[in-house]
């Protein structure tokens, strides 16, 4: 079933909350390394079978180690552990994998905190283990059933909507902002573990920043709060381009004693090291966002497989059909599209039971119809997301 609703007012409150989880954070760290490895997992697979094989590696927690930041630099006295849980295929056409499989994991894990957060050693100061055991074998049949349609291997849901708020596009951006190679080439100083919570009263905007500073790169006390207002200076300038000139309230590490010298240091650049731990799902949506004002699932999306995953990709492809929908029919008057896809375990992944579009805007009729034939189309084509999913790194948090 498919059916489209036209919304009569803007879906948005006098108040909004919107909160970002940025790289460096425990939870986007057990989601980014769930789905590197499930995307290397599938290229193996492919490599070596010319087929992406059943997996969903989607459960992961991270404990924190323990570390004594200081300025100048300080160290970690016990690793962070890293746990990730799954079911895997690990023999196949009497080929045993196990060890290419466990190998493969540790390149992945040891890869991606490498190119993401340079202050961590992955050698010294995480531990990592993979706990991988094969499907139940009814999931497995049902995987193996794919033919060029892969079966629905959930009952799940996805939503998506389009454009985002200014609040939600200050979330994103802010942390993108500080967490930009061009920016820690200016202030290295900042480490990857940055949180931005954006709280929205009608027209005012209260931007909440927790960074994780880099402890070797501030020497004292006093340099590190000259540091700390030249980043919140960078901020509002970025936010009032955001909100075409007008300013907003920017706060960063609210929790800073400075009196007692109690401020936000780390040794590597994330709490993960001694302040906190860390889960798969607990983080961003598929659209890097957390917005209780907005339709969200609670569905984790990193590290399920991409062939038959409906929590993955459904929740990708909605996020994608209200994009598309409100950029080409803006112009003919769409102002915000919404998106939900419901699956139903064991039907093929292009037939939801239910696709629902809620569209605000004054449009013609004849525009309706057009935004149903585009949202069929897309549908028809959930086949081949996979592809852009693993060579592409479409992104899921």
């Amino acid at each position: 079933m498919i059916k489209i609703e036209r919304l009569s007012h803007f879906e948005e409150n006098d108040l909004e909350i919107v909160e970002r989880k940025g790289l460096g954070h425990p939870d986007t760290i057990c989601d980014s390394l769930a789905e590197e490895f499930s995307r290397e997992l599938s290229k193996l697979y492919l490599e070596r079978f010319g087929r992406i094989l059943h997996h969903n590696v989607d459960k992961a927690i991270l404990v924190g180690g323990v570390a004594k930041p200081r300025f100048g630099g300080g160290e970690v006295i016990e690793p962070i552990i890293f746990s990730l849980v799954g079911r895997v295929t690990n023999s196949y056409k009497g080929q045993n994998l196990d060890r290419e499989i466990e190998e493969l994991f540790y390149r992945a894990v040891e890869g991606w905190i490498k190119e993401n957060i340079p202050n961590l050693d992955p050698k010294r100061h995480i531990r990592a283990d993979l706990i991988a055991r094969p499907g139940s074998a009814d999931l497995v049949d049902l995987f193996e059933r794919n033919g060029n349609i892969p079966l629905a291997n959930d009952t799940s849901f996805g939503v998506g909507f389009y454009p985002l708020s200014k609040a939600e596009k200050i979330a994103l951006e802010v942390e993108r902002f500080l967490n930009s190679k061009n920016y820690k080439f200016k202030h290295p100083e900042v480490g990857e573990d940055i949180k931005v919570m954006v709280v929205r009263n009608g027209e005012e905007f209260n931007v909440t920043v927790a960074l994780a500073f880099v402890d070797k790169y501030i020497s004292s006390l006093k340099e590190y709060l000259e540091k700390k207002g030249e980043i919140k200076g960078d901020v509002e300038d970025l936010v009032k381009g955001i909100l075409d000139g007008e300013e907003a309230k920017v706060h960063i590490n609210t929790a800073d004693d400075e009196g007692s010298g109690s401020v936000y240091i780390t040794v590597t650049g994330t709490s993960a090291e001694a302040g906190d731990d860390g889960q798969v799902g607990r983080g961003n949506r598929v659209n890097g966002l957390i917005t209780p004002y907005r339709p969200m699932t609670l569905e984790a999306a990193a590290g399920k497989n991409p062939i038959s995953h409906v929590g993955k990709l459904y929740n990708i492809a909605a996020n994608e059909i209200a994009r598309e929908i409100y950029e080409k029919f803006s112009s003919y008057g769409v102002k915000q599209a919404y998106i939900y896809l419901v699956s139903q375990i064991g039907k093929p992944i292009n037939q939801p039971q239910l696709t629902h579009i809620k569209i605000w805007g004054d449009f013609e009729e004849n525009v309706e119809r057009e935004i149903l034939d585009l949202v069929r189309e897309r549908i028809d084509k959930l086949p081949k997301l996979w592809e852009r999913i693993v060579f592409e790194g479409l992104g899921v948090c």
